[in-house]
């Protein structure tokens, strides 16, 4: 039920599909005529807010607030759990997919869920096999615009930010800053359910698996799921009995590159876990762990 007549009039073009306000600059249409009006805004030439310190333009008021946060630093919306700051309401709405853990969105073809409809939407062109981001300089096609950006970087070459530690070069600034953990070893990324601290996001998205008992990388031979992609391919291993990585020594085939990291170690004689109470060292992990019981 309606109390309005035109309430009632906006609403049955729901129902009937029609839209009868349409741009005279590119044809695409809108059922209500203040969509119209907000549309029209993003055409050349309706640029009518003006940013005082950089002069860029924008096409809406809420726009141009936004933009000037950049110039005064503001970050007015706070993360609750983890304290960390956003300018934007919805910059913050997407950070808090990181605490919740919350998969709302679900691939109709695979089933696998996603917590943002971004992702989603980059997920589906894998079935689809959509690659609509092109090189123009080597025409080889992407399906995001980020792989796009970063595929680039092999042509300009460019590397303009440089780790003060170690002078390694940089294409990113977001590289470099993650890079940086390496050498400060911060712990930024906190789980909100057990406080265990993380260096990066990527690891705390990982752990967060431990506790919601998510496994969504599923092996299509025996069904046996796994937390993380890495995992599943390394199980992958017993199905297929690839043998990749070859000892150069005695020419012995290895599924695992860890494997054949500690079976080199019969060669070099190396025992690289040694027992910090009684100095005994060990080639492998399991007998170091094994020995290490004596002592408690």
């Amino acid at each position: 039920m309606f109390s309005q007549k035109g309430n009632l009039k906006s609403h049955l073009l729901f129902h009937t599909g029609d839209k009868p306000f349409k741009c005279e600059i590119c044809s695409k249409c809108f059922r209500h005529k203040n969509h119209l009006n907000q549309h029209n805004m993003l055409h050349p030439g309706d640029k009518q807010y003006k940013c005082d310190i950089c002069d860029k333009m924008f096409s809406q008021k809420g726009n141009l607030k936004c933009h000037l946060l950049i110039h005064t630093g503001d970050k007015p919306f706070k993360c609750e759990i983890c304290s960390k700051c956003f300018r934007q309401k919805n910059s913050l709405k997407l950070h808090m997919v990181i605490h919740t853990g919350e998969k709302q969105y679900k691939c109709d073809i695979c089933e696998q869920m996603f917590s943002l409809k971004g992702n989603l939407k980059t997920h589906l062109k894998i079935h689809t096999g959509d690659k609509p981001f092109k090189c123009e300089l080597c025409n080889k096609c992407f399906r995001d615009k980020y792989s796009l950006k970063l595929h680039i970087v092999i042509h300009n070459g460019d590397e303009q930010y440089k780790c003060d530690i170690c002078e390694q070069m940089f294409t990113y600034k977001s590289h470099l800053k993650s890079h940086m953990v390496k050498h400060t070893g911060d712990k930024q990324y906190k789980c909100y359910i057990c406080e265990r601290m993380f260096t990066y996001n990527s690891h705390l998205k990982s752990h967060m698996l431990i506790h919601t008992g998510d496994k969504p990388f599923k092996c299509e031979i025996c069904s046996k799921c796994f937390r993380q992609k890495s995992n599943l391919k390394v199980h992958m291993v017993i199905h297929t009995g690839d043998k990749q990585y070859k000892c150069d020594i005695c020419e012995q085939m290895f599924s695992r590159k860890d494997n054949l990291k500690t079976h080199l170690t019969s060669h070099t004689g190396d025992k690289p876990f040694k027992c910090e109470i009684c100095n005994t060292a060990f080639r492998h992990m399991d007998s170091f762990k094994s020995h290490t019981r004596i002592h408690t």
